[in-house]
Order: C-alpha cells, then structure tokens, then sequence
C-alpha cells in the first residue's frame, strides 16, 4: 500500500503548467473557481459554508483525501464567523492547488492494481464485508456516512459484492 501512495505523489507531482501558459492558465482558473464558487454562494455574498468546499474542489476535478480537505479548509476558513469560506481567500489557494496539479485523480490502473492487492485470489470482486473491513480499519478510513456512499455506489445487490473493474470504470475522472 506504501507503494501506490508514492506512485499517486509522484503523478500528482508530474505535469505541472509551464510558465508561458501560466497566465492563461490562472484566468481560465480563476473564471472556473468563480463558478464553481457562485454555485455554493446561496446569499451572493461571497462566501459559502465550510461544509461545501468538498464539493466545490472536487467539482473542479480535484479529488484530496479527507485529510488533505481539512488541511485546506484550515487554511481558508474565516476566524469570524467560523464555518464560512470567503471567495478572497479561497480564490488564491485554489488558483495555487490546480496550477500545481494537486489532488489528481488516481489513475485506473493504480486504482485496479489497490483493488488487486486486496484480492489475492484474482476472483475480481471483493464480498461487502470485506470492503467494509477495508475501508473502515485501513489507511485513512471512511466515515459511517462515506461507506453508505461507496456501498450504494459499488455493491451489486444480486451477489453482495463489489466488482472493482466495473466500479473502478464507473469511478474515473476523465481529465481531458
């Protein structure tokens, strides 16, 4: 497991904007953080619940660990009143994260290759139970609330159990 979260850092880390296109590239951003933000602002004042930044960055093709998440937020949330982000903070934080390529998407076969590792018998799915075990007792786990998520999304209701190549093409982020 070591292994896959290296490699997902390093690709995270590949491909970062050149420096001739940066300035496109940041108005472009800027323009999408907007709406993605504008969204969220319910009372058009400039700011939006804290509990809403998840859905936002993700919106934008990033995809941070809880982890990560909470990082960010700590970095952009108001000290008064708190549990609101203000569009002035967030707009530079979030200009930095995609000029950086933070928070990639995992790509497919990393993602197949994780879901091998818990596989040892090569069957090509995993039972509910055990992607319960997985995900609620190793690495980073999933709250009561992400595990409903994920379940409703993967299991198949017939035979109890996620088929993780079906789920893993379901699951994927196409960047272009």
């Amino acid at each position: 497991m070591l292994e896959l979260r290296e490699e997902r850092k390093a690709f995270q880390k590949k491909e970062t904007v050149s420096s001739t296109g940066k300035e496109v590239a940041v108005a472009e951003f800027h323009k999408k953080i907007k709406e993605a933000f504008e969204v969220f602002d319910h009372e058009s004042n400039n700011t939006v619940d804290v509990r809403e930044v998840g859905t936002i960055i993700r919106s934008l093709g990033c995809c941070p660990s809880e982890g990560e998440l909470h990082d960010l937020i700590a970095e952009v949330e108001e000290e008064e009143p708190t549990g609101y982000i203000r569009f002035e903070k967030f707009l530079p934080v979030m200009t930095e994260v995609l000029l950086e390529r933070r928070y990639r998407p995992i790509p497919e076969d990393i993602l197949l290759r994780a879901f091998e590792v818990l596989d040892p018998a090569k069957r090509g799915f995993l039972s509910k139970d055990e992607l319960i075990k997985y995900m609620t007792e190793e690495g980073e786990p999933f709250s009561q609330e992400e595990m409903e998520e994920m379940l409703s999304a993967a299991i198949d209701p017939e035979s109890n159990s996620i088929h993780y190549k079906d789920y893993i093409t379901m699951m994927v982020i196409d960047e272009n």
